[in-house]
């Protein structure tokens, strides 16, 4: 921080300017004198301003108040101010933990996320049938533990104490969402001031966004708060005694990364970035720190996956990456196409900040020849948050299917741009090489970043509390109605065959099975060898019926449409409706090669499109 002379401090507690032709004595007289031109407010703010302000004066310069009583009003209310201001960050991330068992928040501007219909059950199907049923495996279904084991073991120790309810699948994301918090502020104070880590923090407290998808039990949250924990030991190696031994656990968490969702190879620069750049003065420590953390990776990771192929696993986690390879447009170009869709797509998190961290990356790019825009950009933390960033849009742009929730990565890091922005401009942030004071440009640039950030505080922070104070329940009613009607009229198995199936399996506990993803090869390698091996009674499916789902039930059963409930606000998926499924007679089996299967046939009572 900038330190004033004492000639400039006491000139302007007089009033009077500073030049060539002003007369430079030592200044020293009574104390009052140098106050008249400034009130005792200016003159507590500028000694918590400016280093050295108080050393200026040979005398307190206020009758009755010591040094020592005005260095204790400025710091009294600098904690005032950052206790009301923690006080707002606390009250918005209480919000989170409110109304667990509550619909993603309907009408929103993400309500074709197919999250809130599937990936809770999904990701978490393991630890539910591991505590409802005889093993957490159901042979010829979907089971992705395998490839993303952190989450659903997590949940099974959790159940332990919970038993099995959305509640608590939630708040153990809502849990790492607090815990998301106090990693990023760790992560940015390290380098640079409180104020600019809070504000990081504010921004993250009051976005809509991320309270919606931080409340749902997906992988995102968990993934965020893995990825800081390594960040905070890489930007920290040279200040550590024993930085090998930090190293190791950045591997460890890395391991947990990809086994917490496979894309976490994207944030792979990021880490990189961040341990190289503050190591990069000491080559040797730099390679060994590097070999380390590989190391323990490679080690980990190998572990894991010789222990799927001993338990002949393997399929299960080939599986998670063939259903999430989706076919690509025909067309040579489509990576531009999709590159386009992917950076639009971070629209979805914030149409203020998202395009205000671009600005500041591109600022500082262009400024580089200034010293205050090559600290910043050569931070590591705001290197590692440009990298994440960009890797997050490559994976989406290679996937060629952005969905919302994939942003929340997103989301995070381009707060940190922002904040690390306007620390820069402001000349707040901790410079890693020499020290430069902002500009009065950079400075009107940094109250405009920030002014910028505070409108979308107050028009997020109204978003979010709307969305806290008026939740909805339809989901978790149509689920609790969905069972309750079968278990008041039976039919034959009680087992629900629906894509939603291990979202309401997680809801009711009604056991269920996927009609859109099985198990590869053995002996069930299809959804109608699945149907004959399990025998369910019944069938779910959002607003219409595909064809081909309807082919493969046709093969073995016919179809009556029995009842349907109201749910979510998406117009393609809120009405479940329900279908019992009456074997056919004799034991009859259907051959698509016979007959056109994936139309109403004779028995079948069907009021809903197939389409």
């Amino acid at each position: 921080m900038r330190r004033v002379p004492p000639t400039r401090i006491r000139a302007w507690c007089e009033g009077r300017r500073i030049g060539p032709a002003a007369r430079q004595g030592d200044g020293r007289s009574e104390g009052p004198r140098y106050t008249q031109a400034i009130s005792f407010r200016a003159f507590s703010f500028l000694s918590g301003r400016y280093p050295g302000f108080l050393e200026a004066f040979p005398q307190p310069p206020y009758p009755g108040v010591s040094f020592g009583e005005l260095r204790t009003l400025t710091n009294s209310s600098k904690r005032w101010l950052y206790a009301v201001w923690l006080v707002l960050i606390g009250g918005f991330a209480v919000l989170h933990a409110l109304h667990l068992r509550a619909d993603f928040p309907n009408h929103s501007p993400w309500y074709m996320d197919w999250a809130k219909y599937t990936d809770e059950g999904w990701y978490g199907n393991a630890a539910i049938r591991a505590h409802l049923t005889e093993s957490w495996y159901l042979p010829g279904d979907f089971n992705p533990a395998p490839a993303v084991p952190v989450w659903p073991f997590l949940e099974w120790v959790l159940f332990f104490f919970t038993g099995v309810t959305l509640q608590a699948a939630r708040g153990l994301a809502v849990a790492f969402f607090f815990a998301n918090l106090l990693l990023s502020y760790l992560l940015l104070r390290s380098r640079g001031s409180r104020w600019m880590a809070l504000l990081a923090l504010t921004l993250l407290a009051t976005n809509p966004f991320l309270y919606c998808f931080s409340r749902l039990a997906i992988l995102e949250p968990m993934l965020i708060a893995f990825t800081l924990g390594a960040l905070n030991l890489a930007v920290r190696l040279p200040r550590l005694r024993r930085p090998a031994w930090a190293s190791l656990w950045i591997g460890l968490l890395f391991a947990l990364m990809a086994l917490t969702k496979p894309t976490a190879v994207f944030l792979l620069p990021a880490l990189g970035w961040s341990m190289l750049l503050p190591l990069w003065q000491s080559r040797k420590l730099l390679v060994r720190c590097a070999l380390t953390a590989a190391g323990v990776f490679a080690g980990a990771y190998g572990l894991w996956m010789e222990l799927l192929v001993r338990l002949g696993l393997l399929p299960d986690y080939k599986y998670v990456f063939i259903v999430n390879r989706l076919d690509k447009p025909p067309e040579f170009y489509w990576p531009l196409i999709g590159l386009w869709w992917s950076f639009h797509g971070g629209l979805w998190v914030d149409h203020i900040l998202i395009p205000l961290a671009g600005v500041v990356v591109l600022g500082a790019a262009l400024a580089w020849r200034s010293a205050a825009a090559r600290n910043l950009l050569l931070d590591p933390v705001f290197g590692a948050s440009i990298l994440a960033v960009a890797g997050c849009i490559l994976f989406m742009t290679c996937q060629n299917h952005p969905q919302p929730r994939y942003f929340a990565v997103v989301g995070f890091f381009s707060f940190f741009l922002v904040a690390q922005g306007a620390g820069a401009l402001l000349g707040r942030a901790a410079p890693m090489r020499k020290p430069a004071a902002p500009r009065p440009l950079a400075r009107l640039l940094g109250w405009a970043v920030v002014g910028l950030a505070a409108l979308a505080v107050a028009v997020n922070g109204a978003w979010t509390l709307n969305y806290a104070i008026h939740p909805e329940y339809t989901f978790v009613d149509a689920a609790n109605r969905l069972t309750q009607y079968i278990d008041k009229h039976p039919n034959g198995n009680r087992l629900l065959l629906s894509i939603s199936g291990d979202q309401i399996t997680l809801v009711t506990h009604l056991p269920a099975l996927s009609d859109d993803f099985g198990a590869p090869g053995g002996s069930m390698p299809d959804l109608p060898a699945k149907l004959a091996f399990y025998r369910p009674g019944w069938f779910a499916s959002w607003n219409d019926l595909d064809p081909g789902t309807l082919e493969d039930i046709h093969s073995r059963f016919s179809l009556e449409q029995v009842a349907s409930f109201r749910a979510f606000d998406d117009p393609d998926r809120n009405l479940l409706v329900l279908f019992k499924l009456h074997p056919l007679p004799g034991g009859q089996v259907r051959s698509p090669a016979e007959q056109n299967l994936q139309i109403p046939l004779a028995g079948d009572k069907i009021e809903i499109p197939v389409e």
